[in-house]
């Protein structure tokens, strides 16, 4: 399979400029310089604010328990430890952003991490109340170590399914079930990398010809997208990233080059 070159599609006017790039800024502030309801499907891993925890697994910048921990240092250009009411208040923008450009037949995979916060579970449920969410997947990834004896260790993370009214799975693609069984990504210098087999399970799920991932980190969603033969559009805040992701796409054509 050859990877799709990004070229205009025609019924998409103001497009042009975007498809097939890593766009360095900040995602809202992109997406509200698209066209409204140019975009079939968005998959993405928005940072989880993970080191705002009242465990003290990340807390402090210290790593408490796991003092290798890539997220230690947070992502370049975010600390990933915002006030918890913010940071709500940030992805709920976000996902508007998102269904302002999403097709009327379009739909948001949104992958999340649920975790227990003071003794209660936390579900983000603040962050995806009053989206239309269609349905959870269930990625069942690699368990760690739980070093808090006050609940099970968790081994999975959850896709939430918002979707626009008209959107509809590719055929046979509900078959599949909806708990994934996908490990983590390793070797990849990104703190928080999103599998590619994870992304590309997305994208072929619907019939999206332009796929969307406002925080393109290692460039994973890109991949995974040409790999299923879709256009794509990466956004990223940090230019180190979008320079990650950019070396990983071109190393990533060139393999499949060598391949085939």
């Amino acid at each position: 399979m050859e990877f799709k070159e990004a070229t205009l599609d025609t019924s998409r006017p103001g497009l042009s400029s975007w498809l097939g790039k890593v766009h360095h800024g900040d995602c809202i502030e992109l997406m509200n310089q698209m066209p409204e309801a140019c975009i079939d499907l968005i998959v993405t891993s928005p940072p989880y604010n993970i080191k705002n925890s009242t465990g003290n697994g990340l807390k402090n910048g210290s790593g408490g328990k796991w003092p290798q921990a890539e997220l230690i240092r947070g992502y370049a250009n975010h600390d990933d430890a915002m006030p918890h009411d913010v940071y709500v208040a940030w992805q709920r923008d976000c996902l508007h952003a998102m269904m302002r450009v999403l097709s009327e037949d379009g739909a948001i995979f949104y992958n999340h991490k649920w975790r227990v916060q003071a003794g209660l579970l936390q579900d983000r449920q603040d962050i995806v109340s009053g989206f239309p969410v269609r349905q959870i997947v269930i990625w069942q990834r690699n368990g760690g170590i739980n070093f808090n004896p006050g609940y099970i260790l968790p081994t999975y993370e959850v896709i939430y399914l918002i979707a626009k009214p008209k959107f509809r799975l590719a055929p046979k693609a509900n078959a599949q079930g909806d708990v994934w069984r996908i490990p983590q990504e390793t070797k990849n210098p990104h703190p928080a990398p999103f599998p590619l087999a994870l992304a590309q399970k997305c994208i072929e799920s619907t019939k999206a010809e332009i796929v969307l991932d406002p925080f393109i980190g290692s460039g994973t969603t890109a991949i995974a997208a040409e790999k299923s033969s879709r256009q794509w559009i990466g956004m990223d805040i940090s230019e180190e990233y979008c320079e990650l992701a950019r070396r990983r796409i071109r190393s990533a054509r060139e393999l499949l080059r060598e391949r085939i």
